[in-house]
């Protein structure tokens, strides 16, 4: 089993690895890629030192599969992905996998900013912010991960880009939480609204 999954807290079969990492792999992507699978797998390890997860193998699965299928902009990609985990789990995981959770957690990733003031149980919220964790990590690696999704917009004409960018990120300022998680909120914060803060001036400055 390649090393990324040795800590998982389920078994995963050699096969069923080799396809997720198959699947990660599709280009292009410049930020959903194999570096952000490795970083909301050391997220989840971060966050259960801190506190248990109530179904850990549930929350690594939905994370090891959740931006498996990528295609910037695409409205399907976490429906995609959430059917890729579950036929996956079918027919290589421990059958006591609660696959629906898996799917809903999936799912859920679709609707960050919408549903951060939504009462959540504690495992989705605390497997969001594993997602976003990136909005509140240091200057540099923000700015990495910022200029990364534009590489996956080029396809878009740039005055597009940086109109339907700068309302995004200007939603998730306005946003009373970023983070779903009181553990999340509390850690990363601040730091997001700083980075966001300085994308959106970048943004300004280039149109």
């Amino acid at each position: 089993m390649p090393t990324r999954f040795a800590d998982a807290p389920l078994a995963i079969p050699p096969a069923c690895a080799a396809a997720v990492i198959a699947a990660w792999s599709t280009p292009p992507r410049a930020y959903h890629d194999l570096a952000h699978l490795d970083a909301v797998l050391a997220e989840f390890h971060a966050a259960a030192a801190r506190a248990p997860w109530r179904q850990p193998r549930e929350v690594y699965w939905a994370l090891c599969c959740h931006d498996a299928i990528y295609v910037a902009g695409a409205a399907d990609n976490e429906a995609r992905s959430a059917e890729l985990a579950d036929a996956l789990a079918r027919a290589h995981l421990p059958a006591d996998l609660d696959r629906a959770a898996v799917r809903a957690m999936i799912l859920a990733t679709a609707r960050h900013r919408a549903i951060a003031g939504e009462q959540l149980d504690r495992d989705t919220a605390r497997m969001l912010d594993c997602d976003l964790a990136i909005l509140g990590a240091p200057p540099d690696r923000f700015d990495a991960y910022d200029a990364a999704v534009a590489v996956e917009y080029a396809h878009v004409p740039p005055a597009a880009f940086r109109a339907g960018r700068g309302a995004f990120l200007a939603k998730l300022l306005a946003a009373p939480r970023i983070f779903c998680s009181d553990d999340g909120h509390a850690r990363l914060d601040a730091a997001a609204r700083s980075n966001l803060s300085r994308a959106v001036a970048r943004l300004a400055i280039d149109a």
